[in-house]
């Protein structure tokens, strides 16, 4: 597995950290008042509290449970509680591959030099949760792969496909920039109906 879509980036501006997840690891997904994306691991080191309820000081991701602050390279490098302290290199957060483009904040769990999915010129739309695996959702398309999946349809559109467990997918959807938003938000709201209706 290489790049995988974990959110649109107007799901997650400036400032914002949200939960995410990829198979079996969660991960803290946030951005940098300047608008740089990154991936972590979603548990802080000193107490295992999700970062993902924490909050973006300027360049920093902090803990929310005592306040311990993250730089852009997973260090920890303040401790409330001890300010001149200055803490050791072994505490440090867990990092992935991380990058934006055209809209879609995309993560690789694993180095790698491949290239980006290709949008075609697509625009996003909106995600979607879907109560179905991403081979399952990849398989009723005929894709081979589930990372994105062209569907053919009246709207052009790309589904960035998120395998989050064994029977749930996030669908972060794209189409043509001449489509109306609400319209294919709609049709992709009959097309989980359909899927979610699907027998296993």
């Amino acid at each position: 597995m290489n790049w995988v879509a974990v959110a649109l980036t107007e799901d997650v501006p400036p400032g914002v950290v949200i939960p995410s997840r990829i198979e079996d690891t969660d991960l803290a997904i946030w951005c940098t008042p300047s608008g740089r994306y990154h991936a972590w691991s979603d548990r802080c080191p000193h107490r295992g509290m999700r970062l993902s309820h924490g909050f973006v000081r300027g360049d920093t991701l902090a803990c929310i449970y005592h306040g311990w602050q993250y730089n852009e390279e997973g260090a920890c490098d303040y401790i409330p509680a001890h300010p001149k302290l200055t803490p050791p290199d072994t505490i440090c957060v867990p990092t992935y591959t991380c990058t934006e483009a055209g809209g879609v904040i995309w993560v690789s769990l694993n180095k790698t030099d491949s290239a980006l999915p290709a949008l075609g010129g697509r625009k996003p739309v909106r995600s979607l949760p879907i109560n179905l695996s991403a081979n399952d959702l990849a398989a009723h398309f005929g894709a081979e792969d589930y990372t994105t999946i062209a569907v053919v349809s009246d709207h052009d559109v790309l589904i960035a496909v998120q395998p989050c467990t064994d029977n749930a997918c996030m669908a972060h959807v794209l189409a043509s920039p001449d489509k109306d938003r609400t319209t294919v938000s709609r049709w992709l709201e009959d097309l989980r109906a359909t899927l979610e209706g699907m027998p296993s």
